[in-house]
Parts: structure tokens; sequence; C-alpha cells
């Protein structure tokens, strides 16, 4: 009867490791490089997060009768609710996913605050952001080196016409801090 339930126990354990697993990081800070800033990633789930970027990024000037020739760096918040859905495979061909490495798809809602600015001889003014949906790659390495890049399309709203343009998001940087436990156990 014991070892019925040893093995019945050890079946269990490694059915709820399937179902549960160990994917996403609990919590981890990053140091952004290339839009300086600092990133925060929190496990909402088994293979959700949600990442929070405030940043000086490189965006589109949507004011611009031409948006897509016509880039600048904006103080900026950008919020991401990840699903991450190859974190299973990866862990399963015996590849890392440290840092949360894997492909996401993501809604993506990006606030930017400018300030006044001359765009084709007139003044803007406020504040302007997106909504869109992105599908993207994170890569982190045991060194703390983490590099993630999404793109996909968001609508543009701001003190100008709004319209869909493309969004593009791309952060190098150092993991400073992580929190390694299971979620969902």
């Amino acid at each position: 009867m014991r070892r019925f339930l040893l093995l019945a126990w050890l079946f269990a354990s490694c059915f709820a490791n399937a179902q549960y697993g160990t994917n996403c990081e609990v919590r981890q800070f990053k140091l952004n490089a290339f839009n300086p800033g600092i990133e925060y990633e929190m496990a909402l789930g088994v293979n959700s997060t949600l990442d929070i970027r405030v940043a000086y990024q490189a965006a589109l000037e949507p004011a611009s009768s031409q948006p897509l020739e016509d880039f600048d760096f904006f103080p900026a918040i950008t919020v991401q609710n990840r699903y991450y859905h190859n974190l299973n495979s990866r862990q399963r061909r015996r590849r890392s996913i440290y840092g949360n490495s894997g492909n996401y798809i993501a809604p993506s809602v990006a606030i930017f605050s400018p300030g006044s600015r001359v765009v084709e001889g007139r003044l803007v003014e406020g504040v302007h952001g997106y909504g869109g949906l992105v599908y993207g790659i994170q890569r982190s390495f045991d060194s703390g080196f983490s590099f993630s890049i999404d793109a996909g399309a968001g609508y543009y709203v701001g003190p100008f016409k709004g319209s869909i343009q493309p969004v593009v998001n791309l952060s190098i940087g150092w993991i400073i801090s992580e929190k390694r436990w299971c979620v969902g156990l």
C-alpha cells in the first residue's frame, strides 16, 4: 500500500509540474540601455506576465504627415500583457527559459509625453499614445544580458487625427533583480 501511495504521489507531482510548471519568473527588474529606462515584469500566470517599461523611447512622430519617416525620442510608459506561447516546448527541447526567454503575443499600450514641439511648422502640445497588438521574442542569458523585440500595429491617438501605424519595441539591457519561484505552486 505504501508503494502504491508513493507511486501515486510521484505521478500526481509530475502531473502538477507539467500543468503548473516553473515557466515565468515571478518578477524581474531590468535596466534598458537602448531605450534608457527601467522595466518590471511580473508573472500573472504560468505563461503570462505583465511588463511595464518606463523609458526614453524611440517612436514615430504621429503628428507628422509622414509619421513613418519622422522618428524622435520621447519619454514613455509602455504596458504589455505578454502570453508566452512556447515556453513548454522550449523546456522540452532543453532550451533555456530563464528570464522568460520565449516568444509572446501581447496587447500593448503606450503613453508618450513629449511636451510642446514644432512638427512641420505647427506647434503640437500634449501627450499621445497607442493601443495595439504585438508579437515578439525575448531572450535572457545567465550573465543577466536580456533583449526583446516585438512588432505589430497600434491605433495612435493624441492632438492629431488618429490612425493605425506600425509599432516596434526594442529593449536591450540587463536583469538586475529576479525572483525565480514556481508560478502556480
